[in-house]
């Protein structure tokens, strides 16, 4: 299935889009040649909108910027200019398939499939057939999806305080003659706006009828997309909502299944591979990339200078002293420990190989991820329920993940998670050094004061998600919604940090990641930088 799914991506309509978009890789001012195929009849849009999702990710970037990661020191030499850079919330430069540059050219393109696709129904005499219909919704949805993912990554945080002078991206919404055009930059507050205009139109027109549902934005893939948006839009009673409809009335039922996966053979591959099996009801959208996430996080030396090691894991999250006290994962997390190595980390995504030539053994890395989860989108709803003060609601589904997640049958109540928090110390506070699970939280949107209910709910929501969503980068959009700071040390060889290197503050505008190097060049205006 999963070799099906990349020879999908290679097809000819990305071909001609290319061809279309990117005549001269190295400048804006072509003049684009009117070569496009002619998409008309259903069948035609549906195999184009296979092309647009995103095959480029995210992931090493988020994950290496966030503080899911430590450093090693010189003295481990498994390393690179580019992760370095990333990192060190430097502007990067270095060309690689997982950079900046590469994740911001292959969105725009994905987006500029879906703009095809629906100039292509329009042209067609609109939606007016069920299957033109769920066309177009899946079209939208993933023009959505692809300037969220860049807005979120090039932009900051959406909040109601600053969003409206952000700087965010540009949000296309129609394909494009000429590349000589460079728009300004849209606010983040505009692209959100037109983003919440995207979702609502395709969520009554999505469904799941799909050959391979699972690598579509099938309806389960669209609500829990609607339930991340309005979270991170600050309109929690939405987030609630879509988060319910995706959930439906046995939430428990739809969660990754940890249990049965500590039954099974304990092998990296094996595991990697449930993961990301398309039949589990968790995974609901998986998407391919050019990636090498599952060697970084997988039984291998590579990168591994910048590691989740054992010191973040006991301090910070999987394996440090947490609220369901000495009950275990049903999966616990790998140790791999030796010279030149200290990890503690998870298998979950898979490490692949798409051979370009099998007799010189050249090609990509690749891996398959799953872009949502109902078991983050379980969590998403914790927190809105948090923030709407439905304290007993979001403890249930705080237990419900807990539960599922750790071998217990401790039930949490918003008392018991209150005093819980209330005990443990702040990351950093002893020695700049030292942290723990809590950390102090400095969101736009009010949570109270520190010690107070809501905080303490909000601290055990950011934490579950932490270890739900590790490795796969979604910690940085919660340093980011909640302007947590992150202290860069050096680990010592005893594998405990012996000094600090560098702090990305609140307001530090390194939060957003640099526009890529190309688009700076040809016009469009770059993030700030101190």
């Amino acid at each position: 299935m999963i070799r099906l799914i990349l020879q999908q991506r290679q097809n000819l309509w990305l071909a001609c889009l290319i061809a279309l978009l990117f005549a001269s890789c190295d400048s804006y001012l072509d003049e684009l040649p009117d070569n496009r195929t002619e998409i008309t009849s259903e069948r035609k849009v549906k195999s184009l909108l296979t092309s647009a999702y995103p095959t480029n990710d995210p992931l090493l970037v988020c994950e290496f910027s966030s503080d899911n990661v430590d450093n090693y020191g010189a003295s481990n030499p498994n390393t690179n200019r580019f992760v370095d850079q990333v990192y060190s919330w430097t502007d990067v430069t270095e060309a690689d398939n997982q950079s900046p540059e590469r994740f911001w050219e292959d969105c725009y393109e994905r987006i500029a499939v879906a703009n095809l696709a629906l100039e292509a129904i329009e042209d067609m005499g609109g939606a007016t057939t069920q299957a033109l219909r769920e066309a177009r919704g899946e079209a939208l949805l993933c023009r959505a999806y692809a300037h969220f993912m860049l807005v979120n990554m090039f932009g900051h945080a959406y909040n109601t305080q600053t969003s409206s002078s952000d700087l965010g991206v540009v949000y296309m919404t129609h394909t494009v003659e000429t590349l000589n055009d460079n728009p300004d930059r849209w606010t983040v507050a505009q692209v959100y706006e037109q983003l919440d205009r995207d979702i609502q139109e395709a969520l009554p027109l999505v469904s799941s009828n799909y050959d391979v549902p699972k690598y579509h934005f099938n309806q389960r893939a669209a609500y829990a997309f609607a339930a991340r948006f309005y979270l991170y839009y600050e309109q929690w009673d939405k987030a609630i909502e879509y988060a319910t409809r995706c959930l439906g009335t046995t939430p428990e039922a739809q969660l990754r299944d940890w249990k049965f996966m500590a039954t099974m053979t304990q092998d990296a591959t094996a595991i990697t591979q449930h993961y990301i099996d398309a039949s589990l009801n968790c995974n609901l959208l998986l998407l391919t990339s050019y990636s090498y996430m599952g060697l970084v996080f997988g039984p291998y030396r590579y990168l591994s200078r910048y590691s989740h090691g054992k010191y973040l894991a006991q301090h910070e999250d999987g394996e440090a002293e947490n609220i369901w006290g000495s009950a275990p994962f049903y999966q616990p997390m790998k140790t791999y420990s030796g010279t030149n190595i200290d990890k503690t980390i998870f298998w979950k995504l898979p490490y692949l190989f798409e051979y370009h030539d099998a007799v010189a053994g050249t090609g990509w890395y690749r891996t398959v991820y799953p872009a949502f989860t109902s078991d983050e989108c379980l969590l998403n709803r914790a927190e809105a329920y948090v923030m709407t003060g439905q304290y007993d609601a979001a403890a249930a589904d705080l237990t419900m993940w807990m539960q599922n997640f750790v071998n217990t049958t401790q039930r949490l109540t918003p008392a018991y998670i209150q005093a819980f928090y209330n005990l443990a110390d702040y990351s950093y506070d002893a020695d700049g050094l030292t942290s723990t699970i809590k950390k102090h939280l400095h969101p736009k949107f009010d949570i109270g004061e520190e010690g107070d209910m809501r905080e303490c709910m909000l601290q055990c929501v950011l934490g579950f998600r932490r270890i739900e969503t590790l490795q796969t980068g979604m910690r940085w959009y919660d340093v980011k919604r909640y302007g947590i700071e992150i202290v860069r040390r050096e680990i010592n060889a005893s594998g405990f940090p012996q000094r600090t290197t560098d702090v990305l503050t609140v307001d530090d505008p390194r939060r957003a990641i640099q526009i890529p190097l190309r688009a700076r060049d040809a016009g469009v205006k770059p993030n700030p930088r101190n």
